[in-house]
């Protein structure tokens, strides 16, 4: 049985800010985004930057909203809808990037929302590693993870990286195990 959104924020409470892997599966995809967004976030009272590059940004929304979550602390910076075919509605929270591959702009928007907001500390909610791995190389990838966490920890921010188990690799593993200070799953203690 996966944990729900309560027992990962608990888990992600007794953490002090650190770079974490966080593997979900495909079932545990909007819990895992609820105990971080809605639950962890406001209990320790915190700003939301969520990186959107497996799902688009107002798709999250349109879910945060049905299940009423507050958006007014909550951040995007969407680098998979201006690639897709769709048509896109703007949310004043949402900043666009106009490609997974342009890591360097994701990074700025990341920096200049949390200078934005600097009235409380951040969450970092990256959606998915294993979307970015499609749209660049390993070690660009793994570069940019790299100094994405250490900018973070010298703001004392928290970082959550989705892995998407059905998706991961051993590239991607081993990525994530160098970068991240701390590897969780959604799946409870014990459990394959």
């Amino acid at each position: 049985m996966p944990k729900n959104p309560t027992e990962l924020a608990e888990e992600l409470i007794q953490l002090p800010p650190s770079a974490i892997s966080l593997t979900i599966r495909d079932e545990t995809y909007f819990d895992a985004i609820r105990g971080v967004v809605d639950i962890f976030a406001v209990k320790k009272d915190l700003n939301v930057i969520y990186i959107s590059a497996a799902i688009p940004s107002q798709s999250i929304i349109d879910v945060l909203s049905i299940l009423e979550v507050d958006m007014s602390r909550i951040y995007f910076v969407d680098c998979i809808s201006p690639i897709m075919a769709s048509s896109i509605k703007r949310h004043p929270n949402v900043h666009m990037v106009e490609s997974p591959t342009m890591l360097e702009n994701i990074m700025l928007k990341v920096e200049f929302l949390m200078k934005k907001n600097k009235d409380r500390g951040n969450v970092i909610l990256m959606d998915s590693i294993n979307m970015l791995a499609i749209h660049n190389s390993p070690k660009i990838l793994s570069e940019f993870v790299h100094i994405l966490n250490n900018n973070m920890r010298s703001k004392n921010a928290y970082i959550v990286i989705f892995s998407i188990e059905s998706f991961s690799s051993d590239e991607i593993a081993n990525m994530m195990g160098f970068v991240c200070d701390l590897e969780i799953s959604m799946n409870k203690e014990g459990e394959t």
